[in-house]
């Protein structure tokens, strides 16, 4: 999710449902230690509950990012051990690293001891040649010794070689029953399973399975009231659904806050494209913000003004 979720894309992602743990874009541990890019680490308080996501393969320097972003605030540090992207790969880290559980439960291990909230993992079943049934519980039980509790499991491998990272995203055949095998073998990990998951429906499903939890990327993206809108009460048995409308409305005090600070327009409602999809007017929505954004001047008021564009919907909203 690069260049996907970042603060503003989850701090509406948080008015769209409260208890939902939001995760970062994945953030290089060199850009922290290094490079000292600590803006990454910014969100804002309201994003609670949130993990950042850390991407490297030294231990030292995953221990020191780790602080770093314990120190910021963030509520759970997540090594990610999944993603295939060409420059990933470049640097030794992400999804080539399911080659090496023994350098990933040194980096586990280095970062549980910097960091007092939980380290996570979040990994494929395999890649390339590898026969997933056998490197999993290895990779697993390697990690788990080093001090892991919380996993999520992208349930396809990924083919670091003949396949771009678009599309090991779903040519890889998804393989949710060795996941719920690896639940099996491994009862006190908390899994949680990634990969081809687009609705409510199918989350709770997995649950009720036995799993700890479920990651939803790029459909809880595109379309983001679908997914989150009904998450609390579907999902955590807490508070009520939520509207697109009400977190539209709830975004002008923060755009109005973000273009204070010297920000643009288009840098927040990019993420809301998605918002109405499937509803009458979400067309029309979509096109007064894509093509408005970026217009001198542009601010809150494009965002009401594709607002009007949207009928709506049991008398949710005085249209005017």
């Amino acid at each position: 999710m690069m260049d996907w979720t970042d603060r503003h894309c989850r701090y509406l992602h948080r008015l769209l449902s409260a208890h939902t743990l939001l995760y970062t874009e994945m953030v290089t541990a060199a850009a922290l230690v290094r490079g000292g890019a600590l803006h990454l680490l910014a969100f804002s308080p309201q994003e609670h509950p949130v993990a950042l996501q850390l991407g490297g393969s030294d231990p030292a320097e995953l221990a020191r990012a780790a602080k770093l972003g314990a120190q910021a605030g963030y509520d759970e540090i997540n090594l990610n051990v999944g993603c295939p992207s060409d420059r990933v790969q470049s640097g030794a880290f992400g999804a080539v690293l399911m080659q090496q559980p023994g350098l990933v439960a040194d980096c586990v291990a280095a970062m549980q001891d910097a960091v007092a909230v939980p380290v996570t993992v979040k990994c494929r079943i395999g890649v390339d040649d590898q026969t997933p049934e056998e490197v999993l519980p290895e990779f697993l039980a390697r990690i788990v010794a080093a001090g892991c509790e919380r996993l999520i499991i992208h349930a396809r491998k990924a083919w670091l070689q003949g396949l771009s990272p678009k599309e090991n995203r779903d040519i890889p055949p998804l393989d949710y029953d060795l996941v719920m095998q690896m639940k099996g073998l491994f009862p006190n990990l908390h899994i949680s399973i990634n990969g081809g998951i687009t609705t409510l429906e199918q989350a709770a499903a997995f649950l009720e399975a036995g799993l700890d939890g479920v990651m939803i990327g790029r459909a809880a993206y595109h379309d983001p009231a679908a997914v989150l809108c009904r998450a609390d009460p579907v999902i955590f048995g807490r508070g009520e659904a939520s509207t697109a409308e009400q977190a539209a409305e709830a975004m002008l005090p923060y755009i109005e806050a973000h273009l204070a600070e010297g920000g643009k327009l288009g840098q927040v409602t990019r993420h809301m494209l998605g918002l109405f999809n499937g509803r009458p007017g979400a067309r029309l929505w979509r096109r007064t913000l894509s093509e408005g954004a970026h217009l001198p001047g542009a601010g809150p008021e494009l965002v009401e003004q594709a607002l009007r564009a949207v009928p709506a919907v049991d008398g949710l909203r005085d249209t005017g």
